[in-house]
């Protein structure tokens, strides 16, 4: 009986984080490839498919313009193939032009001025980056943010705060001169600020003072995974002190462009942290990570919350796209910028060679993830978590 109620409630566990996870990364992925389709449409490119998921399709149509939609059986991603493509990753196909009549050869991809191809290209990731900023203006306009004064109530001892010498009562007002209005503001900066020295500027009693502050590593395994950030050991207001505040469709947009902004640098930090070996790379996840995520963030936050994760994912997978990695959307347009530079493309060897090494660092980078979300599952069933 115990090994039947175990099972049934692996089985609940597992349908909870795989059916939001689909949920989530099928409208990221449909957005991206709906940005390449319609600014290829624009730019009078043919499109033979447009696949969400990989492998065998699962059902399909064509439309007028006989452009395949489809939704195929592994959906970890998704494609628009364009006339002239060799397959879903826009490589292109030489022999098949060749083979084209004057029409055909006119609305391929390869036969685009490199302007086209790259706008069309670009595409893909600014849309979800206009996802993203859709998605947190949109929860900012409908239902404000509640925001804490950034006042210190008291110093936790033996803390980074304490040794920087915060009091009880001091306002923060900048830290590295950028102002700091609320305490969620000031947690973002320092949580992002684990280790390094930072010129905090105080209001204490009517009078600036500027305090040195490094925060301290705190490293934590949440049900989210594993998490590591900065933190000064101050308390905040009590929850009574937040106002609950409301702001107009340009405020809004602002403030999403703000959040989709402050993801990205958030990623870039980490990025250049694990280059330097400031960082570890065990907070890389991949599909299974994400799909945990998903279902703790369906389970604790309901749909409300899987919105504000597409908008999160949605960055990520733009930024991801851009990095200059053949076979991704960014190593198409630095072959356009050689091809800008040289007055002409490259050679196919050269860029059959590009493809074929930015496949195997993005299978390498797809194993490693996964093998980091196995290590942090079985972290969990260790905990009984």
């Amino acid at each position: 009986m115990d090994f039947l109620s175990s099972m049934g409630g692996n089985a609940a566990g597992f349908f909870g984080a795989v059916i939001p996870f689909l949920f989530v990364l099928t409208i990221v992925v449909f957005v991206h490839e709906m940005g390449h389709f319609l600014v290829g449409r624009w730019c009078g490119v043919g499109v033979n498919a447009f696949s969400i998921g990989f492998g065998p399709e699962l059902v399909g149509f064509n439309d007028r313009r006989g452009t395949r939609w489809k939704l195929c059986a592994i959906p970890l991603g998704g494609y628009v193939k364009f006339v002239g493509d060799a397959n879903g990753a826009s490589v292109p196909d030489p022999e098949a032009v060749a083979r084209m009549n004057p029409h055909e050869r006119a609305i391929s991809f390869p036969a685009q001025p490199v302007a086209k191809r790259a706008a069309i290209v670009a595409a893909g990731p600014i849309a979800n980056f206009i996802l993203a900023i859709a998605v947190f203006a949109g929860a900012i306009y409908l239902n404000g943010r509640y925001e804490t004064p950034a006042r210190v109530e008291a110093v936790q001892p033996g803390s980074a705060a304490e040794r920087a010498g915060f009091r009880p009562g001091d306002v923060i007002r900048s830290i590295d001169g950028q102002a700091i209005a609320t305490f969620g503001e000031m947690q973002r900066v320092v949580s992002g600020a684990a280790g390094s020295s930072l010129s905090v500027t105080v209001d204490r009693g009517g009078t600036e003072t500027t305090l040195t502050a490094v925060p301290d590593k705190i490293e934590d395994r949440t049900p989210f995974g594993r998490h590591r950030f900065g933190r000064l050991g101050i308390n905040g207001p009590r929850g009574d002190a937040a106002k609950l505040v409301h702001y107009g469709p340009y405020e809004s947009l602002k403030l999403g462009v703000a959040e989709t902004y402050f993801v990205v640098e958030r990623t870039f930090d980490y990025i250049g942290k694990l280059v330097t070996g400031r960082e570890s790379a065990d907070q890389l996840s991949g599909p299974i990570g994400i799909a945990r995520v998903s279902g703790e963030v369906a389970r604790v936050g309901g749909v409300g919350g899987l919105i504000g994760l597409i908008a999160l994912l949605s960055v990520s997978i733009g930024l991801l796209n851009l990095f200059p990695i053949p076979l991704l959307d960014g190593g198409h347009l630095l072959f356009y910028a050689f091809e800008v530079v040289r007055g002409r493309p490259l050679s196919e060897r050269a860029q059959e060679i590009g493809f074929r090494i930015g496949l195997a660092f993005v299978l390498m980078l797809m194993l490693f993830a996964a093998w980091n979300d196995i290590l942090n599952l079985g972290a969990s069933f260790s905990r009984g978590t």
